[in-house]
């Protein structure tokens, strides 16, 4: 299948199990994931490790999941919050993503927060943590 947009290389066999393959033989399927080759993906986790506040993560957030299809959820742990470890970041699983993507998007974030804490203090705050302190 050719995409009127250059597609991500397929990963080296046994190495990941993205689906990639399925991905294309489907033309219903929804392929914005492919789009993110690996340049992208280096300007996307670049992007990610640069952020300087909580409003511009919500932004890259709702732009990979418009973009990409990437959902991203970042949320306090249920238990006691004190370092960047605390806070629980996940991405959804997802047809073609690949599983070092998948690994590599919340490391970039976790650098960001370890970075620049006053982000990590905007996200309990948004989760009511700090109790208005």
């Amino acid at each position: 299948m050719n995409a009127p947009f250059p597609i991500r290389k397929e990963c080296p066999p046994g190495a990941c199990t993205c689906g990639r393959e399925a991905l294309l033989d489907d033309p219903q399927s929804d392929m914005r994931i492919l789009r993110l080759t690996r340049e992208e993906e280096k300007r996307l986790i670049a992007r990610l490790e640069s952020l300087s506040s909580l409003a511009e993560l919500k932004d890259m957030e709702k732009r990979m999941h418009a973009q990409l299809g990437i959902v991203v959820t970042i949320t306090p742990s249920i238990h006691e919050v004190r370092t960047v470890r605390g806070i629980n970041i996940q991405v959804e699983e997802q047809t073609g993503l690949c599983r070092k993507t998948k690994q590599a998007i919340p490391a970039a974030i976790r650098r960001c927060l370890e970075a620049k804490p006053d982000i990590a203090y905007a996200i309990l705050d948004a989760h009511d943590l700090l109790g208005g302190a």
